[in-house]
């Protein structure tokens, strides 16, 4: 998907707010790496995807901050409520009449744990709907491939999600599938890194990648050579988070998309209004 120009002021919103957590009072950084964004919007190709432009623009901010974790709270956070919640949310999800269907319904809710948007949205009101709205046909075409090849591939997203797509990736390593879980490969926003799969158990679910991208989003040519060769030889891919979406729409065929619509750009594109959990796949 390109950046759209109404993605420019989200990205400034985003920035800011991040550099003032990660450098309470320091005005004169905040103003030096706000203008270095809006000066980079003026050079900027907005074909490239919006992860893929935030990405540089993050990379270019470490000039000024250094190796700062802008984010690093809100993961903390949300990696720690999520812990707290996962036993009654696994009580949950067994006790639905489609418990699959319900952990992956959980685990698009997770997708609202995104340092851009997370003051606008309640996640944890959400998990008394967790089936709600999904494209049921799809999900079982979805287990139809997934059980016949006995191999998934999923691209995690945000740090607190992935704790929730435990869930899901536990319950189908007991049905014998083989479950990949590709994370970031360097500090971004508030995307899951090898560190945070470890601090909610991931890694004892099952195997635990990285796409070797510093970008919001699982964008291609900055994936390592090595991963690159492992998505291409994956039977079946489930991409979660709206910044994969907007990394892989229009780049990939046959990848289903699991991510809660959370900007209007996005929902026009999809044709599903904010909000929505979205379980889609592009032919």
């Amino acid at each position: 998907m390109n950046t759209r120009l109404d993605c420019l002021p989200c990205f400034l919103k985003m920035a800011l707010s991040g550099i003032r957590a990660a450098c309470p009072g320091q005005e004169d950084v905040h103003e030096v790496v706000m203008k270095h964004w809006a000066a980079g919007f003026a050079s900027a190709d907005l074909s490239e995807s919006p992860p893929s432009l935030a990405g540089r623009l993050f990379r270019e901010t470490s000039e000024y901050i250094g190796g700062v974790d802008i984010f690093k709270e809100q993961k903390e956070q949300a990696n720690s409520r999520v812990l707290e919640l996962l036993p009654q949310v696994w009580d949950r999800v067994m006790g639905s009449s489609d418990p699959l269907l319900a952990a992956m319904g959980v685990s698009i809710i997770g997708n609202y744990m995104d340092c851009a948007v997370m003051e606008r949205f309640d996640w944890e009101s959400e998990l008394e709907t967790l089936e709600h709205g999904l494209d049921r046909e799809l999900f079982a075409y979805f287990l139809e491939r997934v059980r016949a090849e006995k191999s998934l591939l999923v691209l995690g997203d945000n740090a607190g999600e992935i704790g929730l797509d435990t869930i899901l990736a536990g319950l189908l390593r007991d049905e014998g599938i083989r479950v990949t879980y590709a994370v970031r490969g360097s500090k971004v926003l508030n995307d899951a890194t090898m560190e945070d799969a470890a601090i909610v158990g991931m890694t004892d679910v099952c195997e635990v990648v990285t796409s070797g991208v510093d970008t919001p989003g699982t964008v291609l040519d900055r994936c390592s050579t090595e991963f690159l060769a492992r998505l291409e030889d994956a039977p079946v891919v489930l991409s979660k988070g709206q910044g994969n979406f907007e990394s892989l729409w229009g780049s990939m065929e046959g990848v289903f998309y699991a991510f809660k619509v959370k900007c209007p750009v996005v929902a026009d594109i999809t044709g599903h209004p904010m909000k929505t959990s979205l379980f889609c796949r592009e032919d």
